[in-house]
């Protein structure tokens, strides 16, 4: 039994040391329970800060769509509601409901909070330090590749599956018959 308590604390240790300390952050979600971004580690990850009410809030059909083709293979989208620029509803239910009923939303979002300045959240805060680069509207992307070796600052602008987002994390991606064999 002594043994078995040894391999599950090194164990432990071998994961926690897997985590690259950009995604080790763990941020309340948007309809409760927790994400831990450590689980995305091995694969692209796209964070994006969302709001309800914005002229760019139609890139959620975008990111929707992003995560259906190429979720499966690998690629994982979180977003980040944000009232930094006063377009987001006033609560995570709010928030929810809307993304449900407008978009079909099914890529985890996280809870209502900052994404720049001193109150920004601490993923937030890693993601500009990596990149200099603040959001400055709604709907800025950061796609961060596999085991944070590098982190790409997308404007808001960008469309979520505009050509130079995809071919950045299509190389880090399953095969898809490979994935299409996964139970």
């Amino acid at each position: 039994m002594k043994r078995w308590g040894i391999v599950l604390m090194l164990w432990g240790q071998a994961v926690l040391a897997a985590c690259p300390a950009l995604l080790n952050h763990t941020v309340p979600g948007l309809m409760g329970g927790q994400i831990n971004l450590c689980q995305y580690a091995d694969r692209p990850l796209l964070v994006v800060n969302t709001a309800s009410h914005c002229g760019f809030t139609p890139q959620f059909t975008q990111l929707e769509s992003l995560y259906k083709q190429y979720g499966p293979r690998g690629l994982m989208v979180v977003g980040f509601p944000s009232n930094d620029f006063l377009q987001e509803l006033d609560s995570n239910s709010e928030i929810g409901a809307f993304c449900q009923a407008n978009y079909g939303v099914t890529f985890p979002m996280a809870g209502k909070g900052h994404v720049r300045g001193a109150d920004a959240q601490p993923v937030f805060k890693d993601l500009i330090a990596a990149t200099d680069d603040a959001p400055m509207w709604n709907f800025h992307k950061y796609l961060v590749l596999p085991g944070a070796s590098k982190v790409i600052s997308i404007g808001t602008r960008t469309k979520p599956d505009a050509p130079e987002v995809v071919n950045a994390f299509l190389p880090y991606l399953q095969p898809e018959a490979q994935a299409a064999a996964k139970p």
